[in-house]
C-alpha cells in the first residue's frame, strides 16, 4: 500500500487559484464520499484525508499504486475545472516524501509564517473529519497521528513557536512588557484598518474586553465596535480617549499626522502613573515620532515592529535544525511501521500454507489410525498445531525484526522462494502424496 499526496500551497500557486480549490463543507463531503475502488482509474484509493486551509489544499490517500490520476480527476470533478488548469501548480508526493511533507506541515515548517500554531489544529481537524465519515483507515490515521505527535514535540521541545512572528502578536507581546495587567487594559482603536482589526483580535486572545473604536464618522465606528462588543466615538473625543487608553492602536488612512506630542502630553498630565502604549501601524504614520520621548509613553511604529518581527523570525529559524531532528525520528518510526505492513501478507501466507499442510497430513494420519479415541485425536491435533507454531516462530520473528531494515524486500523475496509462495497468485496448495 502506498501513501499519496497531491496539493498546492502559498509557494506553488496564487491565492486566487487556492480559493478556487478550497473545500467548503459540501465539497469536502462530496470528495470523501468518492473514496473507493473505481474501474475508471488504475489506482485503487482506499483511504483519504483532505487538508484545506487559507494557504494550502492537500489531499492524502492510501492507494494500491503510485498513480495520481485518480486524485487529479477528483479535484477536477469536485471543483469543475480541467486538470490542465491546476496541474502545473500542484506537487505530487508518494510514500516517504508524503510522510516527510505532512510532518513539516504539522510542525509549521511549511507555513507562510514559520512555526505558526494554527496549522497543527487544522491537521488534527482534517483527520477527525475523515474519521467521522470512515475515510481515514489504519494507514492514514497512523500517518496523521505521527505528524500531529511530531508537531507537538516540535512546539514543546523547541522554541519554534515561542517568539512572536506576526505584527499583531508582536504588538501584544510588546504591550505586555509595559502593562501590569494586559487583560484589564483599555484598548482604543483609532481608525479601523485590517491590521488594526488583527491586532485587536490578538489582544482579545489575551482576555481584553474593554475596546473603544474612535473613527472619523460615528456610523463606521459603531459598526466595528459592535463586532468587538465595544464602544464607539469620533475624533472630536480623541483627548478623552487618550486619557482612558492603556493601549492605542492607530491605523487610519490619513495622509498626515493625527497625534502630536502636545496632544499626548496633555492627556498624560491627568494620568502620570499609568503608562500608555501606542502602536502605530498606519502608513504613512499617524503618530508623531516625538511622542515616544514623552515620560510614560511607549511608541511602536511599523519600522520598530518589522525589526522585532525579523528578529523573532530569525530566532525561530535557529530552531529549525532541532525541529528537523525531531521530525526525522518520527518519520523513521513511521517508515518502519510502513515497511512492516508489506511483510504482513507474507507472514499470513506462510501461516496459511503451513496450516494447509498440517491439516492435510493430519487427515492422512488419522485415516490410518481409525481406532484412536476422540481424546487422542484432539491431543494429536494440538501437538501438530504446536509443532507448526514453533517451526514458524523464529522465521516470523526474524521477518518482523527485518521489516524496518534496508534488506526487508530481499528477505521477503527469499522467504517466498523458500516456502514456494507466489507474489501474484498466493501460495501453492500442492502437496506431495
Amino acid at each position: 500500500m502506498h501513501i499519496l499526496c497531491i496539493g498546492m500551497n502559498h509557494q506553488t500557486s496564487s491565492v486566487q487559484l487556492r480559493e478556487q480549490f478550497a473545500f467548503d463543507e459540501s465539497k469536502l463531503n462530496a470528495a470523501l464520499a468518492r473514496v473507493g475502488c473505481g474501474n475508471q482509474h488504475p489506482g485503487c484509493i482506499s483511504e483519504m484525508v483532505i487538508l484545506s486551509t487559507c494557504n494550502r489544499v492537500e489531499v492524502y490517500a492510501a492507494s494500491s499504486q503510485v498513480d495520481f490520476s485518480a486524485l487529479e480527476d477528483l479535484l477536477a470533478e469536485i471543483h469543475h475545472l480541467p486538470v490542465e488548469a491546476f496541474h502545473p501548480f500542484t506537487y505530487r508526493l508518494a510514500d516517504g516524501e508524503a510522510v516527510e511533507h505532512l510532518s513539516r506541515v504539522a510542525a509549521g515548517l511549511d507555513s507562510l509564517v514559520i512555526g505558526e500554531p494554527q496549522i497543527l489544529g487544522q491537521v488534527a481537524g482534517a483527520l477527525e473529519r475523515a474519521r467521522e465519515v470512515n475515510t481515514a483507515g489504519k494507514l492514514l490515521s497512523r500517518l496523521f497521528y505521527t505528524a500531529i505527535h511530531a508537531g507537538k514535540r516540535a512546539r514543546t521541545e523547541t522554541a519554534i513557536s515561542q517568539n512572536a512572528a506576526s505584527i499583531p502578536s508582536l504588538a501584544v507581546r510588546l504591550a505586555e512588557r509595559s502593562l501590569r495587567d494586559i487583560a484589564a487594559s483599555q484598548v482604543v482603536v483609532l481608525g479601523a484598518g485590517d491590521m488594526a482589526e488583527l491586532a485587536v483580535e490578538a489582544f482579545r486572545k489575551r482576555g481584553i474586553k474593554r475596546i473603544l473604536v474612535v473613527n472619523r464618522t460615528m456610523e463606521r465606528a459603531r459598526l466595528l465596535a459592535e463586532r468587538w462588543d465595544g464602544e464607539a466615538d469620533t475624533f472630536e473625543s480623541l483627548i478623552d480617549a487618550l486619557q482612558r487608553a492603556d493601549v492605542l492602536i492607530s491605523s487610519t488612512s490619513a495622509p498626515h499626522t493625527l497625534i502630536h506630542t502636545q496632544l499626548v502630553q496633555q492627556a498624560m498630565t491627568s494620568r502620570p502613573d499609568r503608562p500608555l502604549v501606542i502602536i502605530d501601524i498606519a502608513v504613512p504614520r499617524d503618530v508623531d515620532a516625538e511622542v515616544g520621548l514623552l515620560p510614560g509613553v511607549q511608541l511602536y511604529d511599523m519600522d520598530t515592529l518589522q525589526a522585532g518581527l525579523e528578529q523573532s523570525l530569525e530566532q525561530r529559524l535557529l530552531e529549525v535544525p532541532q525541529v528537523e531532528t525531531i521530525l526525522a525520528e518520527e518519520q523513521a518510526s513511521f517508515m518502519d511501521y510502513l515497511r512492516s505492513l508489506d511483510l504482513l501478507p507474507l507472514i499470513a501466507d506462510m501461516r496459511q500454507k503451513a496450516e494447509f499442510i498440517r491439516q492435510h497430513e493430519l487427515e492422512r494420519t488419522l485415516k490410518r489410525l481409525p481406532d484412536l479415541s476422540e481424546d487422542e485425536r484432539l491431543r494429536l491435533e494440538a501437538m501438530t498445531q504446536a509443532m507448526v507454531k514453533k517451526i514458524l516462530h523464529e522465521p516470523i520473528l526474524r521477518l518482523r525484526d527485518e521489516a524496518g531494515g534496508p534488506l526487508a524486500a530481499e528477505y521477503a523475496s527469499l522467504v517466498r522462494n523458500l516456502f514456494g509462495l507466489s507474489d501474484a497468485d498466493g501460495y501453492s496448495t500442492s502437496v506431495n502424496t
